[in-house]
């Protein structure tokens, strides 16, 4: 599958990227293992691991720091303080606002006067049947912006999409550099799905599950059960 990314102004001076190619630096710098001689972590008579993993082990949030592709902001971002309301200046690019009845009763948002929105000058666009969710990078608690997530149906719809955002602080003041991660594009398939309750079938697959997973010391979930998802 192919998912193109179309600058509609050929500037391409902070282009789309795989999520894989932007890992958060907090997720680089930290060790696999609290310690760092990788061992059996056997359970002392106080329940507690001799050596645990850390989060970096976690392959769920591996799966959701690297899905899909990275969107940037394109121009340096200053914002400071005026009249207790975020002033926000830039040289390039474009910035517009929704007025606050747009907004009045969405979370956050509803604390501005107007909410800002990124002018987002690249088109998705996928095959047939594919949509997008549009989303704020995952995993990155450092974030000074949140974009409002959203599904496109970038198969139909190859065309700008725009990113009406807040500041994780309202009293932020500071620089948001141009390059910055500002918005995680994930394709999916578009099915029909209906909502069931398990039966007794589904408790016996649980159990198996559970004594698969305790007879591996390492990477249990990871070589047992996990599928490797590529985004290039």
């Amino acid at each position: 599958m192919n998912i193109i990314f179309t600058d509609v102004l050929g500037h391409n001076l902070y282009p789309p990227a795989p999520a894989i190619k932007n890992l958060p630096n907090w997720y680089l710098q930290m060790k696999e293992y609290v310690h760092d001689k990788k061992e059996p972590n056997p359970k002392h008579d106080d329940g507690k691991p001799n050596n645990p993993s850390t989060i970096k082990k976690c392959m769920p949030v591996f799966d959701a720091i690297t899905a899909g592709y990275i969107l940037f902001t394109p121009f340096d971002l200053y914002i400071k303080q005026v009249d207790n309301e975020p002033y926000y200046m830039w040289n390039a690019g474009e910035i517009t606002f929704h007025p606050k009845p747009q907004f009045n009763y969405y979370p956050k948002l509803n604390e501005y006067i107007a909410a800002p929105k990124f002018i987002n000058n690249w088109i998705i666009e996928t095959p047939k049947g594919y949509s997008c969710l549009i989303i704020p990078p995952m995993h990155r608690p450092d974030t000074k912006i949140n974009i409002l997530p959203g599904v496109v149906d970038t198969d139909n719809y190859a065309y700008t999409i725009h990113f009406p955002f807040a500041l994780e602080n309202k009293k932020f003041e500071g620089l948001i550099p141009a390059g910055t991660p500002m918005a995680q594009v994930i394709p999916f398939k578009r099915e029909k799905w209906k909502m069931q309750f398990g039966n007794e079938e589904n408790r016996k697959k649980a159990h198996k599950i559970d004594y698969q997973l305790n007879t591996k010391w390492f990477n249990s979930y990871k070589l047992q059960f996990w599928n490797k998802k590529e985004f290039n």
